[in-house]
């Protein structure tokens, strides 16, 4: 068995997830390690190889897939792969709690495979408008990629029952501290 336990954050994209498993990993209390995610998908130009994610091309991220390295994968946008790999984790997971920024496709498949020993929340933002809006701010999409994210979080959305915990992201703050008790008390038990 594990010495750590898993915290599993999902959501659509812009719903403020990222920001908020940022901040729970600044709460040394929480004894919080980032599993860092595998992806196909072009690096951006602020992302740090093997920090932010372990960028791949299609060809390994498939050849890892052949070889049972994944707890979970996903193709979470048109030929964009998305990845948790079992080393990595069941490595951190040796000496510290792990938590997950990811889609959440795969949020409900790392449940399913951690069980008790794992706490999923889902993270939404007020209203799909609003979830527009913070795309858009963001700067970092194009209104094609912007269009397709708000289509597949409507989609997201109807998985919501499928977690734990849900977290409306109206008030970044409030957000914030509502999941480090939720976590806390999680890791406490």
């Amino acid at each position: 068995m594990f010495k750590g336990k898993c915290i599993i954050f999902s959501a659509p994209s812009g719903s403020g997830k990222t920001t908020l498993v940022k901040h729970l990993l600044n709460k040394k209390e929480l004894n919080l390690s980032f599993s860092i995610s595998a992806t196909t998908r072009q690096k951006r130009e602020d992302e740090i190889e093997g920090k932010d994610y372990f960028f791949k091309t299609k060809s390994d991220f498939k050849n890892l897939v052949n070889n049972g390295e994944f707890l979970e994968f996903e193709e979470v946008y048109d030929d964009v792969f998305y990845g948790s790999l079992e080393k990595e984790v069941v490595k951190q997971l040796e000496t510290q709690n792990v938590i997950f920024d990811i889609d959440v496709i795969g949020g409900i498949k790392l449940k399913q495979y951690f069980k008790n020993n794992a706490l999923s929340i889902f993270v939404k933002a007020p209203s799909l408008e609003e979830l527009r809006k913070r795309l858009n701010a963001r700067d970092k999409d194009s209104n094609k990629s912007i269009e397709e994210r708000v289509q597949k979080a409507q989609k997201e959305i109807e998985k919501e029952n499928e977690f734990d915990l849900s977290i409306i992201n109206d008030d970044i703050d409030l957000a914030k501290k509502e999941s480090f008790h939720i976590v806390k008390k999680f890791l406490s038990k």
